[in-house]
């Protein structure tokens, strides 16, 4: 008998013994052949849904309106600037199939509270055209970049053409940093109707003289969504005269993220520190956010723990915790876990200012097996200034606060003091204060 076969028995004749189940899965993982096995209805990768089934049932759902070497639709607007090639990198629209009030399909505001499948359909249902740029043509213009950026510049949707070399083909790509990306095509021409412009945005393209920095932090204050400077900021619309640079759409997120938040804590320092611990608890699409603020100077620390059979812990047996912090002075190096990092702060910048207080802030995330598919850095930005707005929790002491947030984790406490620089200073690390009070005692 073949090892297939004897491993198709096996499950067959021992479904309901968890010890043989595991065996059964330890050698098909050694196999690289999970799926074949499990062929989405054992979950034998401990996921509660199959992510392949979820992606094909909305490839197929769209595959008709995809299956044409033109695209007629309302643009959400939507554009895509790629990294593999660099400085030479795909540019491209993204058009859906129909017409009306797209901006769904490329907001992410607009997506806290709906599934991993509503956002699936919504991306699935976007074509991207894409052709190659060099990233200095954002200042030299040429056809294609001013109709991406004019289109950029939109504050709804806009009737859009799209023709293509070949059929729109390919799976849906998934990152941990922007949003996922449906199927794509080489662009032969693009057509856009009259578009009526955001003036905040119009502005900022005109002014030749205006840091790419300055023009983020204007926008910001002027109520721009962060998408919407992220899209203009990728296509190479802010900057000084021939300094501007297409920027790929993953990089533009985090630059965009990081730029306000460094400005909003500058702020932030000049206010006086709150007075209570506050702990604030928010759940969304199979992760938990527990924030917790502490009445000391700015700092900041980010620790995520990744489940057993999620995306970057697929063969673990215990949860992976990864983080990073920064103190009062900042950080001089790029966070190591990436994107999340820098959106998470953002949201939290935005409450301590809205608030005029400073605080340390805490924050624990954990991604449990529900969370089937990355859908962008987005969802951190989102869910943190959703949990912030909650009503928080109070406490008079860091232990209290601690107690609380860990009856809402599955990790225990203790892990996560030990993946903590903020805790370990906190905890365990004296002040010169309590040498000063003791001297006067």
């Amino acid at each position: 008998m073949r090892m297939e076969d004897y491993f198709l028995l096996g499950l067959s004749k021992y479904k309901s013994n968890k010890v043989r189940q595991e065996k059964f899965k330890e050698n098909a993982i050694k196999k690289k052949s999970l799926c074949v096995f499990c062929k989405g209805g054992k979950m034998l990768c401990g996921k509660t849904r199959c992510p392949i089934i979820v992606k094909s049932q909305s490839m197929i759902k769209h595959s008709k309106m995809n299956n044409s070497l033109q695209i007629q639709g309302s643009s959400p607007p939507a554009v895509f600037v790629g990294r593999i090639g660099y400085p030479k990198v795909h540019i491209g629209p993204m058009v859906p199939s129909y017409f009306g009030n797209t901006e769904i399909l490329d907001t992410p505001e607009l997506w806290i509270g709906k599934s991993i499948d509503d956002i699936i359909d919504y991306r699935q249902s976007l074509v991207r055209g894409k052709t190659i740029a060099d990233i200095n043509e954002a200042s030299k213009g040429g056809k294609i970049v001013e109709t991406l950026q004019e289109l950029a510049m939109a504050n709804s949707s806009i009737d859009s053409e799209a023709q293509f070399y070949k059929k729109p083909q390919g799976r849906l790509i998934f990152s941990n940093h922007s949003q996922p990306f449906g199927p794509s095509a080489p662009l032969k021409n693009f057509e856009i109707s009259r578009v009526k412009v955001d003036r905040s945005i119009e502005k900022a393209f005109y002014d030749r003289d205006l840091k790419a920095s300055d023009a983020i932090l204007d926008l910001y204050l002027n109520d721009t969504l962060i998408t919407r400077i992220q899209r203009s900021f990728s296509i190479g619309m802010f900057g000084q005269g021939t300094k501007r640079k297409l920027v790929p759409t993953r990089w533009s997120i985090t630059a965009v993220d990081s730029t306000i938040s460094l400005s909003l804590i500058d702020k932030i320092k000049e206010n006086e520190t709150i007075d209570e611990y506050y702990v604030y608890i928010f759940n969304n699409m199979g992760n938990i956010f527990v924030a917790i603020l502490m009445p000391e100077k700015w700092s900041f620390e980010w620790i995520e723990a990744w489940f057993p059979n999620t995306l970057w812990n697929i063969n673990g047996q215990n949860p992976v915790l990864i983080g990073d912090y920064e103190d009062y002075n900042g950080r001089n190096s790029y966070a190591r876990v990436g994107g999340c990092y820098y959106s998470a702060r953002l949201a939290v910048a935005e409450k301590l200012l809205q608030t005029r207080r400073q605080a340390s802030v805490l924050v624990f995330r954990e991604i449990l097996p529900e969370y089937i598919l990355p859908v962008g850095v987005w969802n951190v930005r989102e869910s943190m200034r959703k949990a912030l707005e909650t009503k928080p929790y109070p406490f008079s002491t860091l232990q209290e606060s601690l107690n609380f947030a860990k009856s809402h984790l599955n990790i225990p406490m203790d892990n996560w003091i030990e993946n903590s620089e903020m805790l370990k200073e906190v905890m365990f690390q004296r002040k010169i204060t309590d040498f000063c009070i003791r001297s006067l005692r």
